[in-house]
């Protein structure tokens, strides 16, 4: 029985993966940029939802909506100050760029909020789920429940939106797009938000399961990278499917080889799929 725990577990915490990867996938698939950043957006979020239950009161569920918007605004302006100034120089450029940006935003919290570890505890947390021999906490359950519409959210923006299209557009063909009347450069910064905005908002979920410190920055960027080559670069269902795949295989292999081991199973897993399917589970071989 104790498997069925393992594998509702693996589920839980692979929901809340997608979120985390997908907007890392989006910026890497359209723009070619490694957004090596994306870790404290995701912390930026978590500071912002804790703050808001602290002295607002708001729950973190409902803080969502301004770490979203926040960091969608911050987003967009590292992309149309910064990054756009760059877009076509090689990918190590970008990468060496974010790298600089993050090494300054992650001290900056660093000295604004100490590395000190914080955590959301609900005054009133959700009833748990009990099926039988499995328990699954409440709020972690509708936390997997928001990030997976979330993940769906933005799968149908791209889908179903103008703007979207337009996105999907510039992945593509940046010059046939251009040539189409598409502002490239408005896309990416926007792009380049979005990815923001979806940090923020799985900072904002995992507010109140993970401590939130300035140093988890670069756990939360390894679990991105992993399900991003999992999945299947620019996918967003591909980061839906590579989540619940990273989080089931980490929660029986943490259960056979100890928790501390988990960093070493997801990157394990990310040398395997490199050298067995580079493309990941639901990307296009050849897709650059």
């Amino acid at each position: 029985m104790i498997y069925l725990q393992l594998l509702a577990n693996g589920i839980v915490l692979g929901g809340l993966y997608a979120a985390i990867a997908a907007g890392f996938s989006l910026v890497w698939g359209v723009l070619n940029v490694i957004n090596i950043l994306h870790g404290t957006f995701i912390v930026l979020g978590s500071y912002i939802a804790f703050f808001a239950y602290v002295y607002l009161g708001l729950h973190p569920f409902i803080a969502i909506i301004p770490a979203a918007m926040l960091l969608f605004a911050v987003g967009w302006a590292v992309q149309a100050g910064f990054i756009n100034r760059v877009i076509t120089a090689p990918v190590l450029i970008t990468l060496t760029l974010t790298f600089g940006l993050d090494l300054i935003l992650n001290n900056a919290m660093l000295l604004a909020f100490t590395a000190d570890y914080r955590k959301v505890n609900l005054a009133s947390p959700l009833p748990s789920l009990i099926l039988g021999p499995v328990i699954v906490p409440g709020d972690r359950l509708a936390a997997m429940a928001l990030s997976i519409g979330l993940t769906y959210a933005l799968y149908r923006l791209l889908s179903d939106s103008n703007v979207g299209r337009a996105i999907v557009a510039v992945r593509m063909d940046r010059e046939a797009a251009a040539l189409m009347g598409v502002d490239v450069g408005h896309i990416n910064a926007i792009t380049f938000g979005i990815g923001a905005m979806m940090a923020g908002a799985a900072g904002a979920l995992l507010s109140i399961i993970y401590p939130i410190s300035p140093l988890n920055s670069t756990l939360f960027l390894g679990k991105a990278f992993v399900v991003c080559v999992l999945g299947g670069l620019g996918s967003v269902p591909g980061a839906l499917v590579g989540g619940l795949a990273l989080g089931i295989i980490e929660s029986f292999g943490g259960f056979a080889l100890g928790p501390e081991h988990a960093i070493t199973i997801s990157f394990g897993l990310l040398l395997l799929l490199l050298f067995v399917r580079p493309s990941g589970l639901l990307g296009k071989r050849g897709y650059e």
